[in-house]
């Protein structure tokens, strides 16, 4: 838990100023539609200025105050840009999401390390630019604010084929606890939430740069992208250390946890396979490695997509899933105790 965990009281989003960065795809463009829903005000921030443009024209068709940034978040002095627009425009910001991210696919033998050093830029040095800029703007802010990073549950599980964007994922999580601690020890009013979505359908795997050879796709189950907006906005208004949006990602990372070198033997067999794409008609031609992507979409085209998950409910709903959970032991006591009780009484009746 963060310091001032017990003093540092956190504004309701209508109060709110967030920063989004990859704020035009995906969880970033679904976080910014949900967020000017709740009243907040935004400063959005991706490399495709046209693609900003329509966001925030959508946006404030709404009713929402929207400004945006053009930002390559791998360019600290374009981070700082961002944090001083969304200075400018508001007057400083609350909440900052460090969203943004790219991927490949391929062997980490195999993909050029010029490409996974750009991978890096933005999935690792994207999250330490951001995180640095907001801790600097909010240190000084009555009120404080959060800094939520957008891991991964390939954070914690590294997968074949996802080698590069499973490390990144991995450098943000070491990152993001590391800079929490900082900030507790510091006793700074800024609490550092990390996300950490399972599969989610996204243009993620449209936009990843492949050198597999085939269209590829993220293992079922797959989850919708609102569910890990839903998570974001609840961890801007509550102290909240980590969140994991799926359940399936809480059983890969247990699976992990437990049974190590089994998961490894298994995950080598089996992932390659299942992650490719056999419906595909061709490759996807329109990655987002080394410049801006073009569409505006949450989604992509995953057939039985999850649009709820128990499990991330339950992490929003702590007091109420408690409950259950006791009333759920207290009905397996009873009925414990109602069997025990029974085999008493019919082993005391006269044969």
């Amino acid at each position: 838990m963060n310091a001032h965990r017990g003093r540092l009281k956190l504004k309701p989003l209508r109060e709110q100023v967030m920063v989004i960065t990859g704020a035009t795809s995906g969880i970033g463009l679904s976080t910014a539609r949900a967020a000017a829903a709740r009243g907040a005000r935004l400063v959005l921030a991706a490399r495709n200025e046209e693609a900003l443009k329509d966001v925030c024209a959508d946006l404030r068709g709404k009713g929402a105050e929207v400004a945006y940034c053009v930002t390559d978040v791998g360019d600290a002095e374009q981070i700082d840009r961002l944090a001083a627009c969304a200075v400018d425009r508001f007057g400083g910001f609350d909440t900052w999401v460090n969203n943004a991210g790219v991927s490949i696919f391929g062997d980490v033998t195999r993909v050029p390390l010029d490409d996974q050093r750009k991978l890096f830029d933005t999935n690792y040095w994207g999250v330490v630019h951001g995180s640095l800029a907001a801790v600097e703007k909010l240190r000084n802010r009555p009120h404080g604010g959060t800094i939520i990073n957008v891991g991964s549950i390939l954070g914690d599980v590294a997968i074949p084929t996802q080698g590069a964007y499973s490390a990144s994922k991995h450098a943000v999580r070491g990152f993001t606890n590391a800079l929490r601690m900082e900030l507790m020890e510091q006793k700074a009013p800024i609490t550092v939430t990390h996300i950490k979505p399972s599969a989610i359908d996204t243009p993620y795997k449209d936009h990843a740069r492949n050198y597999v050879g085939q269209a590829m796709r993220n293992p079922p189950p797959v989850y919708a992208a609102p569910l890990v907006a839903q998570a974001i906005l609840y961890a801007a208004e509550h102290h909240v250390r980590e969140m994991t949006v799926g359940g399936a990602g809480l059983f890969q990372t247990l699976a992990w946890s437990a049974w190590p070198q089994l998961a490894e033997q298994v995950m080598a067999r089996l992932l390659p396979a299942l992650s490719k794409d056999k419906s595909a008609k061709r490759l996807p031609n329109d990655d987002n490695l080394h410049h801006a992507g073009q569409d505006l979409r949450e989604r992509s085209y995953y057939p039985d997509v999850r649009e709820t998950s128990l499990f991330s409910t339950a992490q929003m709903r702590p007091l109420a899933t408690a409950g259950i959970a006791a009333l759920a032991l207290a009905g397996v006591g009873a009925a414990y105790h109602l069997g025990r009780q029974r085999k008493r009484t019919r082993a005391l009746e006269p044969a």
